[in-house]
Order: structure tokens, then sequence, then C-alpha cells
């Protein structure tokens, strides 16, 4: 079944021409090849490049349970290429896309992927969401040397020649967000959860570590696991309630969002409630993309540690809100991830006019120090371990479904994705 969440172009696009394996082809306008950049010199490996047009791959879940938090990342990404190609393309080249289902289904990613990197000779592929999507085609991209332009906050503990990641890894949010939760609203106690796969839990090891080894008189209370797509949560519930942490730390993905905030709330746990014990929840996973399928009024005054939020007040984002909009419908919103997709062509289209190439190699050479300074978070640079220095903030949950900014780091915080002692 397809979501709600999924426009209806996208709808009618994955039940017709791409779930038959054909491209979905943005219009391309006529463009002259530029003579600087001959296909020859600038293609040496047998990409899908021709002297007008080149290649790529979008491989998300557009149908299964990951479809509410993915289908944004599909649109983000959708909206910088075509900038791109109005913009006059990629050495003179506009963009194809070839979209592909992930179906929330990691062996199908693993098997998408070998699709758009030998069938079809993506130039570079926009994709994945979960850590299990990503591990899955990782292999893949590094056997047969493509590139993936990775969106997603997630766990660390990874560096591949082979991946550009757009979001943010631990140091860059779980650290940070716990830090904020000890020293901002004196939390002690945390009760941690999760969806059952390699991030939540990874990430939760490093969270425990964090709060057991660094915050000064910390402990975990708690500590569960439940199913992708799982929506029986009364019991987890009632488990919080015994324990009663200062911060229920949330890391629950997906469909699965809907039921535990909204049972949370029937149980008597809102942000009002929790703020009478001197309680927080914490959460590293919810975004706008979620809260618009879980409604505002279920998740009001719990709290999220994020690189992005929709209600950014500088003047990239500024323009980049309006812009989503203008493509995707006026009640559309966006999420962290989704403005990290935004990232992945723009750094792509830089990378490429650095190295002069679309040659995998040469991108993964030039990729450091490459910047999107027109980012709608502010400014983001690629750093040698092929992560982005970001800035990490913390939003309050409104009633409207969007966030109120209510703290940012003072600077951009460097990625390592291997952090000292946490591995």
């Amino acid at each position: 079944m397809l979501s709600r969440r999924i426009p209806q172009w996208l709808q009618g696009m994955l039940r017709g021409a791409a779930m038959a394996g054909l491209a979905a082809v943005l219009p391309l306008s006529a463009h002259a090849a530029d003579p600087k950049f001959p296909t020859a010199a600038v293609n040496t490996t047998g990409l899908a490049v021709t002297d007008d047009v080149v290649t790529v791959g979008q491989l998300h879940s557009v149908t299964g349970t990951m479809a509410l938090s993915e289908t944004g990342s599909v649109e983000a990404e959708r909206l910088a290429i075509t900038e791109i190609n109005k913009a006059g393309g990629v050495l003179g080249r506009q963009i194809k896309i070839v979209q592909e289902d992930g179906a929330s289904d990691w062996p199908t990613f693993a098997e998408k992927a070998k699709k758009l990197l030998v069938q079809d000779k993506a130039a570079a592929v926009f994709g994945c969401w979960t850590s299990a999507s990503r591990k899955a085609v990782l292999p893949v991209f590094e056997k047969e040397n493509g590139m993936l332009y990775y969106p997603t906050f997630y766990e660390g503990l990874e560096a591949s020649k082979n991946v550009i990641y757009t979001g943010q890894e631990a140091t860059q949010q779980i650290i940070w967000g716990l830090n904020w939760a000890n020293k901002e609203k004196g939390a002690k106690t945390f009760f941690l959860i999760g969806s059952d796969y390699i991030w939540p839990r990874t990430s939760n090891k490093i969270a425990r570590f964090h709060i057991e080894r660094y915050l000064k008189d910390c402990k975990v209370v708690g500590e569960e696991y439940y199913p992708l797509g799982y929506t029986e949560f009364q019991s987890l519930i009632n488990k919080v309630k015994l324990a009663k942490p200062n911060c229920i730390y949330s890391i629950i993905v997906g469909g699965s969002n809907v039921s535990w905030y909204k049972q949370l709330k029937a149980a008597g746990i809102t942000g009002e409630s929790l703020a009478k014990k001197k309680q927080i929840l914490l959460t590293i996973s919810t975004t706008e993309d979620e809260v618009r399928g879980i409604g505002g009024e279920n998740v009001a005054g719990f709290y999220a540690c994020m690189k992005y939020f929709q209600s950014l007040d500088n003047p990239n984002n500024k323009a980049f809100v309006p812009a989503f909009k203008a493509m995707w419908g006026k009640d559309s919103v966006i999420g962290d991830v989704s403005q990290a997709a935004y990232l992945g062509p723009w750094l792509w289209k830089a990378t490429v006019e650095k190295a002069g190439s679309f040659d995998i190699d040469k991108i993964a050479a030039a990729s450091e120090g490459v910047e999107f300074k027109g980012a709608p978070e502010g400014y983001v640079r690629i750093h040698k371990n092929h992560h982005l220095w970001s800035k990490a903030r913390i939003g309050e949950m409104k009633l409207d479904g969007q966030y109120n900014v209510i703290a940012e780091s003072p600077d951009l915080i460097e990625p390592n994705p291997f952090p000292k002692g946490y591995q």
C-alpha cells in the first residue's frame, strides 16, 4: 500500500514505468555540450555520460514503512537537480534520473543499487535512508566503484571512498544532544528506545557509553527495541512510566512513529506533563516529515537534535523553503534528512566541476574541501573523511508540526566517524 505522504506523480510513476525498470527522466532542455569538457576526457570509465546528458540514480523507499521518511528525500533531490539543470547542468550536461524503489527492504536496495551501477551506469546515486539499507548497498558501490550520496544522520563508525555522507554522524548529533540534555535540562537518568536494526542499536550503544562514561552521575535506566513497522507500544510505555527517566531518548523510525507518539499522548505522556515532572523526550529520528504523519498535537513540547529545521532563519533557507513548496505543494514539509538530500546533487556538481571529470576515482579524490555556501542549513564543507562539517541544533516541537530552534552549536562541528573510545 502506498503511503498517503507520496505525491500523485510519484505513485503513478512507481506503478508504471519506474517499477518496470524504465528511466524516470526530468524534462531536458536543449543544451549544447561544453567544448572545454569533451566526453572522451570527462568520462574515461564508461559511465552514462554523453555530450548532452549525464545519468544519475535515485534509490529510496517510496513504498513500505520507510516511505513516510524517505519520500521527502526524493522530492529534495529532484528540486536540486531541477535547479541545476536550469542553471546549465554539470559540465555542460543536463541531468537525467533513473528512479528505483528500495521498498523498505534491504536486499532490494542491494539489487537496485547493482542495477543502477551495472546496467544504467549511473554517474552518481542519491539514496538510502536507514543504515541497514546503506550497509546493504555499500559492498555493491565499493565493488562496482560507484558513488553514493547518503543523506541520513547515522551512527558513524564508517567511512568509504565510495560514499559522501551529507547527514551528521554521532559526534555531531548523539553526543552533542546528550550533553545539551544533561547541562540545560538537568537529565541524569536516560531510557533508550529504538527500532530494531543497526542504526538505533549502535546509536544507543554510543549513547550509553557517553552517558555512563562522560556525563557525571548519570545512568541508563532502560533500553528497549522494536521491529520496523511495530505499532503496539503500551508495554513499553508502562516500562517508561515505572522507570521515571529524566530523559526518554527515542530512536523510533518510519511509520512506527505514528503509533508511538499517539500512544504516548493517550497514556498521558506529553511535553507539558513531562515538563511538570522535570522530564523530557529527546529524539534524533523524528523530523518534520514524520511529524506531518504523526500530528503536531501528539508531539508538542518534545525535543529533537538535528542540524536542520524548516524554521531556520537564514537567507539560504528563506529561498529554499518557498522553492520546495512551489514544486511539491504549499502543505509540504521539509525535515533534516530531506535538506541533507538536497545537498547531495549540489555537492556532486561542485565536485565534478572541481575534478573536471565524472570519473568516480577523480571525484573521490577531489571531494575534500568542496563547499556549498547555499546550503539551507547555512554552510557545509566536505571533510577528507567524506562527511560534512555541520552545526548541531535543538528544536522544540510545536502544535503546527514545526520546530522552535532553542539551541545551536556555536561553530561547525568537525565530523569524527571513529571517535576514540566509542567503537
